[in-house]
């Protein structure tokens, strides 16, 4: 009964959270001061297209029904809820006619690919090195890490990224400037070319991320380090591996456990500027392309899926985290 309980209240809590964050996007959309439909219509007077007055009102009737934008309000919302359920995002403004739910296809893969990858990495590197110099503050070596750490954390991300850019792509020439991708084939020959196109952005993820994960987990498993029962591990004869894992590690990574999927919804948000300085093509990208072209059905069908990705992943984290905390499973 209990585990029931603690389930449907963390999937009611998922549900919730897409709502509220779908809702808060659909009106802010609205809110905004230029009109897609006007900005289409202009575009294509501006490429040369004649069009009398009532073959304009005609088009802008005809793509205002396309677009989900006719009835009031109210009624665009339930309808935008309605095409959500199906993951119909209808067309794209600035691609028109392509589906969104296509588009995003072609670049979702690229962007899950780079920041689960990195975010993992990032995690499991940063939590081991701050085990280690938390839980041997003393040594040279800690504090050497501490600093390093220090230093990268802070700096911000378009820096790093600009730096790596500089190094890796001007003057030493071993990547390109611009990443280019081949149509995606299931062949060892893609995914060594897309490792080789994403070593860039992917480190520059990687040491923004890493060193967090090394400052927290310091911190951390310094204060496990002073407790009693640690000490008390010691006077029983346990050796310093045997602490370091039983004593320290497990109860400082519950912490972490619960911050990994809160940062996946920051790496979410991360991926834009990743992408636009390195000319990655993921969702990132989709979504400056949205805002400049205030295509509506782009940015929702993006910050849904985004919404989406990340409270699940929150979601699974929750209902595995009895399996990594007893307190929980026995209360």
């Amino acid at each position: 009964m209990r585990l029931a309980k603690f389930v449907l209240s963390r999937i009611l809590i998922w549900f919730l959270t897409i709502l509220v964050g779908i809702t808060v996007v659909f009106f802010l959309q609205r809110m905004m001061p230029s009109d897609p439909i006007n900005n289409m219509i202009s575009k294509m007077l501006g490429m040369g297209t004649t069009m009398t007055p009532e073959e304009i009102e005609v088009m802008r009737e005809s793509l205002a029904k396309q677009y989900g934008l006719t009835g009031s309000l109210f009624e665009q919302y339930l309808d935008m809820l309605r095409r959500l359920v199906h993951f119909d995002f209808g067309l794209s403004i600035a691609n028109y006619p392509t589906p969104v739910a296509q588009m995003i296809g072609q670049a979702l893969p690229y962007t899950v690919c780079l920041l689960l990858t990195t975010t993992v990495l990032s995690w499991i590197i940063g939590n081991a090195i701050g085990l280690l110099a938390g839980f041997k503050k003393d040594k040279w070596y800690s504090k050497a890490l501490e600093t390093v750490s220090m230093c990268i954390y802070p700096t911000p991300y378009f820096m790093v990224a600009l730096v790596i850019m500089i190094l890796m792509a001007y003057v030493k020439q071993w990547f390109p400037l611009v990443p280019a991708f081949d149509e995606f084939t299931f062949t060892w020959e893609w995914f060594s070319d897309a490792i080789y196109n994403s070593f860039m952005p992917a480190l520059s993820l990687m040491l923004v991320g890493t060193g967090w994960w090394i400052i927290s987990m310091k911190a951390l498993s310094s204060n496990v380090a002073e407790e009693e029962y640690v000490n008390y591990g010691r006077m029983k004869g346990l050796t310093e591996a045997t602490i370091g894992y039983r004593y320290v590690f497990r109860n400082s990574i519950l912490s972490q456990v619960t911050a990994l999927a809160l940062h996946i919804g920051g790496a979410f948000g991360g991926s834009l500027m990743c992408e636009i300085i390195f000319g990655y093509p993921g969702v990132g990208q989709m979504v400056n392309t949205a805002i400049n072209n205030s295509d509506y059905n782009l940015l929702t069908g993006v910050i849904f899926i985004s919404i989406f990705a990340v409270a699940t992943a929150t979601l699974l984290i929750d209902l595995l985290y009895p399996l990594i905390d007893p307190r929980i499973r026995n209360s």
